[in-house]
């Protein structure tokens, strides 16, 4: 069972400036929701009991958002708005399931995650990226695919050969068509060797095995301690497979992908989906 969730939000969202000069990029809306609400309304709904959010500085609002907020709670209820109070409290979690540790320095996802070693302990837990935001339950299928194989499990997608430079790339074995064995992990290849076109998105099912690794150190692409050397020297060790999740991934981290999400979302939604369409056609 997996029931913790780390989230790495210490970033500085350097590729969505300047509109994340003084707002975290976790918090942009999508729609009328920050991205990061979707992440972890994901996490709750795949059974996650224990949200762990990996900070830095500048991030308070992201400890605000999901605290209560009285003097809105009480201007709503005085002016019986009692959907839009609804829609700021029923999603809360409950006193005590998040937890928030600080990352204090920038030196890499991998770091990020190690910070969290402490609240997650000796057990399997998810890792999620905000930036990757999906639709269908992506981890719901995680947990799925974990309790399957007994072993690390991480989200892929494919992209074009060209693109694979950007991600960490699968080094792919037997494939069903929904698992994808994995000899191998390559982060950000040189596209003409890249081994396959499947990339790695922002969720991750990992053995707590990868904190031993991830404690060395030591640094990897761009000098940072990556996520990726530490999850590949597990390989052999334990299962280890890629899953084509049933849905969508949208990379919100750049301008186009977080555009797309809005488009998505929107257009997903009974209240807005005729009147996203027909805003859409006149920019065509």
């Amino acid at each position: 069972m997996i029931r913790k969730a780390v989230f790495p939000v210490a970033g500085l969202g350097t590729r969505m400036l300047p509109a994340t000069k003084a707002i975290p990029k976790e918090m942009l809306p999508v729609v009328d929701k920050p991205i990061i609400q979707y992440a972890f309304e994901e996490a709750r709904d795949a059974g996650i009991e224990q949200f762990i959010f990996v900070t830095g500085r500048g991030k308070s609002a992201i400890e605000d958002h999901f605290d209560r907020a009285y003097e809105l709670d009480d201007a709503l209820v005085k002016k019986g708005k009692m959907a839009e109070l609804e829609s700021v409290t029923s999603w809360l979690p409950e006193p005590g399931d998040l937890s928030y540790v600080r990352q204090p320095e920038p030196l890499g996802l991998g770091h990020a995650v190690w910070c969290a070693r402490h609240l997650v302990g000796d057990e399997p837990f998810a890792v999620m990226l905000v930036d990757d935001m999906t639709q269908g339950g992506c981890l719901r299928q995680m947990v799925e695919a974990h309790r399957e194989t007994g072993g690390n499990v991480v989200a892929v997608e494919e992209v074009p050969h060209e693109d694979t430079g950007r991600y960490g790339v699968l080094d792919p074995t037997q494939d069903d068509g929904r698992l994808v064995g994995v000899k191998g992990l390559v982060e950000k290849p040189d596209p003409a060797k890249a081994p396959s076109r499947l990339r790695v998105i922002g969720r991750y099912v990992l053995l707590p095995e990868v904190f031993e690794h991830l404690g060395r150190h030591q640094t990897g692409a761009g000098g940072e301690i990556q996520l990726t050397d530490a999850m590949e020297r597990m390989i052999g060790r334990h299962p280890f497979h890629g899953l084509r999740f049933t849905g969508q991934c949208f990379d919100c981290g750049t301008r186009l992908g977080y555009l797309e999400a809005i488009v998505a979302c929107a257009t997903a939604r009974d209240d807005l989906a005729s009147g996203m369409r027909s805003i859409l056609e006149r920019y065509q």
